[in-house]
């Protein structure tokens, strides 16, 4: 019975010890075939690319696109002993103030974003940082009750978008323009909504980011080598203008001063070499800061320089007769009846500010007589006039520079066939334009007859830093070499002896021609005026074709007293600067 009992506990161990086998075979086995997450053997990295910048032609930014970082924590993984210094370190780190981090830790508990908008430098010393707070040990480490393992998170600097800088302020604007920001995927990037940022956007945009990928060694780093796979960021293109910002400085504050003595609503001006079409200077007085856009800004967002359409007034009469000269209707010497400075065709009488007798054809440019110009038109016919004017650019965009243009408008062949129609159009009257179609039909006089397209623009540069040239457009002969060489003449008189006497300067050549001209508001003429001067500017080395606009002045209704001086002013910093140089001999 004693044997029996033994035998029944030895065999009972026996079958348990078995059991134990089988359950820990089974545990063994079902660890070996249940799927886990094992930590992969490769790793992937990435970097954005970045937007080009635009750069003066004197090689400073004027606008340029920096990325930013964010930093991320999660409080849980905090020593709650060393929470003051990680808050200290990362305030001297950062630069924002202790105050401020504390209050985002204390908001919520977990995942807080400390800052979305870190520069690049600064994200780079936070990296640092971040070591350093690990090895102080200002991190714990964190068990997962469900899964039994330790986990540590620590301070993480993150990519998260790109930002568009304009280190000079409302410098150029709105001829730049501005962006507006997009997100994707967690990523903000800039876009162009107006002006050069618009127009050359899909050279602006980044090209290609950069990625790597492979196996990784125990710290996480990519290993190079033959099995690993890399490809470089390629960012946007950069965009060279042809326009100095020490220039362009100097003329928008004397902009910006003359628009306060004028009591204009704004002032612009185009400066244009008339040989190849450089623009150097392309301003407004009224401008933005691209970064922080208000309501009362919202006019000033489109640039004037070709978006505003205006009824030119007299500047058209210089364009008119040089139509008249080319196709040998009229002699510079004629002499036209001023009528005593009224005239009146079917039922409209047309005035001149001053009264006359006679003058000759010349003469009616150089003292800007409605009465001449209203007659001497009548020779050409009314397909003549309009073609005349198209051949000149007016309805046409004035450069492929900006993707935005009123082109304007001139009568239609039928209207210009009524001879009040063409008297007025003959002075700029019913027809719409742009200064810079102004300017483009204005460098005939200075070009032997050729009009020239405005070129912002100068060339790209590439990542590698080769210049990629833009091909220039095509010069445009629209009246003899000859004609426009005598309507030179004829605009230099003007300035010497008629209306443009203000923009007289000893020792240059310049030429040019005033124009007034009521402003339509709602289908009629109010007692609101533009004023205009268009014109050259030239010394023994360089020619320059230059106009200026004054919208609304309400210090005088006169050119003559609002443009003419502003023009002036221009030339003496183009002087001052080195861009012209009187040839006076002492």
């Amino acid at each position: 019975m004693k044997n029996q009992n033994k035998s029944k506990k030895i065999f009972l161990l026996y079958t348990l010890i078995s059991i134990g086998f089988i359950i820990f075979l089974s545990v063994m086995l079902l660890t070996v075939l249940k799927s886990r997450d094992l930590p992969s053997l490769y790793t992937k990295d990435s970097s954005k690319a970045q937007r080009g910048s635009i750069i003066s032609a004197d090689n400073f930014h004027i606008a340029t696109t920096i990325k930013l970082y964010k930093a991320v924590v999660n409080t849980h993984y905090i020593d709650p002993q060393k929470i003051e210094l990680f808050v200290e370190l990362f305030s001297i780190y950062s630069g924002i103030s202790s105050k401020d981090i504390k209050k985002r830790l204390s908001k919520r508990k977990g995942v807080v974003v400390l800052s979305y908008n870190i520069p690049e430098k600064r994200a780079q010393y936070l990296k640092k940082l971040a070591y350093e707070l690990r090895r102080y040990k200002v991190f714990v480490e964190k068990k997962n009750p469900r899964t039994g393992q330790s986990t540590l998170h620590g301070l993480s600097v993150i990519e998260s978008g790109e930002s568009r800088e304009y280190p000079y302020g409302n410098l150029m604007t709105p001829i730049i323009g501005y962006p507006h920001k997009l997100e994707e995927n967690g990523y903000t990037y800039i876009k162009g909504v107006k002006g050069l940022e618009k127009r050359f956007e899909s050279a602006l945009g980044a090209r290609q980011d950069e990625i790597s990928q492979g196996k990784r060694d125990i710290n996480g780093y990519i290993i190079l080598n033959k099995e690993s796979f890399s490809k470089p960021n390629i960012n946007g293109l950069d965009i060279k203008l042809n326009i100095p910002v020490g220039l362009q400085i100097r003329i928008e504050k004397m902009l910006d001063s003359m628009k306060e003595e004028l009591e204009a609503k704004q002032i612009i001006i185009v400066i244009m070499n008339s040989t190849n079409g450089k623009v150097i200077t392309m301003a407004s007085s009224n401008r933005f800061l691209p970064k922080s856009i208000k309501r009362s800004d919202y006019p000033s967002l489109n640039s004037a320089i070709s978006e505003y359409s205006f009824e030119p007034g007299s500047v058209v009469k210089t364009i008119t007769f040089a139509l008249l000269l080319d196709k040998g209707l009229v002699n510079p010497y004629d002499l036209v009846n001023g009528h005593n400075g009224r005239f009146k065709i079917g039922r409209k009488v047309i005035t001149d500010e001053h009264k006359f007798d006679w003058l000759s054809a010349e003469n009616v440019i150089v003292h800007s007589s409605n009465v001449g110009i209203a007659q001497l038109v009548q020779k050409l016919s009314g397909v003549e006039l309009h073609e005349g004017y198209k051949s000149f650019g007016f309805t046409k965009k004035s450069t492929n520079d900006f993707i935005y243009e009123k082109v304007g408008s001139v009568p239609s062949i039928k209207r210009l066939n009524n001879e009040i129609y063409k008297a007025t159009s003959s002075y700029g009257y019913g027809m719409r334009v742009n200064l810079l179609q102004l300017i483009r039909a204005y460098s005939a006089f200075n070009n032997n007859g050729r009009i020239i397209t405005p070129k912002i623009v100068s060339n790209f540069i590439d990542a590698r830093g080769q210049n990629i040239p833009i091909e220039n457009e095509e010069q445009i002969q629209v009246i003899k070499s000859s004609t426009a060489n005598r309507v030179k003449k004829i605009l230099i008189k003007t300035v010497n002896e008629g209306t443009g006497k203000k923009a007289k300067i000893d020792g240059l050549v310049i030429g040019g021609k005033t124009g007034t001209a009521h402003i339509v508001e709602n289908g009629e003429y109010v007692n609101k005026y533009n004023t205009a001067f268009l014109g050259f500017t030239n010394d023994k080395q360089n020619k320059y074709t230059m106009g200026v606009v004054v919208v609304q002045p309400e210090s005088s209704q006169f050119a003559a007293q609002t443009a003419v001086p502003v023009y002036k002013k221009a030339v003496d910093i183009m002087v001052e600067e080195g861009y012209l140089k009187p040839d006076i001999v002492k």
